[in-house]
């Protein structure tokens, strides 16, 4: 007789064991499935890379994106949006829409003109070079102008001495916009001491985890954690 209850009893065991495993592996499953919809469908995370965006995003900070915002409507002057690089379908970038379709573009010694009304923003223009080429040598001080095809958008870098936009390859298709930029969810300052991962990868990736750690403290921007996107 204990030989069999202790058999029921492990039988039991066996089943509540089996029992909690596929309820946390559901769970897991669940979650994956619900995060990957989000990800696709809704709100996507983003690094930004370069400093084409400053002052309103910096090098090192993480933008949250809403990728559902422009199933209902269409990109408007001031949203700072991501997209698929045309030149390169497969690399992101994110930049300023300045204008949309039908919208006439045109850039004078720096100044960015729409319809023929100046446009300017402190908060967004940010110009470090006190040099002003012509449009002969370059579309960076003097473009246009030109009209905004339909379907489509002009944008460029807030940094626009150092920003690579509609003003070198050409007007933004609506079909290339991933979505619209709207929290800073995380920011740190770019540091080229920053351990890299090698191989062979477990030693690598604890060097980097106990470097940042360390220099943690000096590198988050906690100021701009939780920054609307403007």
């Amino acid at each position: 007789m204990p030989s069999i209850l202790k058999t029921e009893k492990f039988t039991v065991m066996k089943k509540r064991v089996k029992s909690t495993l596929r309820s946390y592996l559901e769970v897991v499953i669940i979650s994956l499935i619900i995060g990957l919809a989000l990800r696709t469908f809704v709100v996507q995370a983003y690094k930004i890379p370069t400093h084409s965006m400053e002052n309103a995003l910096l090098a090192g900070d993480f933008v949250l994106v809403n990728k559902f915002i422009y199933n209902f409507t269409t990109p408007q002057p001031g949203d700072v949006v991501v997209f698929k690089y045309p030149l390169n379908p497969s690399k992101d970038f994110i930049k300023r829409c300045v204008a949309i379709e039908g919208q006439t573009v045109q850039i004078i010694d720096k100044a960015l003109y729409v319809d023929g009304k100046r446009v300017g923003n402190q908060k967004w223009e940010k110009f470090l070079d006190p040099l002003v080429y012509p449009e002969e040598y370059s579309p960076r001080d003097n473009f246009g102008p030109l009209q905004v095809p339909f379907g489509q958008i002009f944008v460029l870098g807030d940094n626009r001495d150092n920003s690579k936009d509609s003003r070198y390859w050409g007007f933004l298709d609506l079909k290339y916009i991933k979505g619209k930029a709207f929290l800073t969810y995380w920011s740190w300052k770019p540091d080229a001491s920053s351990p890299e991962l090698k191989f062979p990868y477990i030693f690598s990736a604890l060097q980097v985890f106990f470097y940042h750690l360390v220099h943690l403290p000096d590198r988050v921007r906690w100021e701009r954690i939780g920054g609307v996107v403007r």
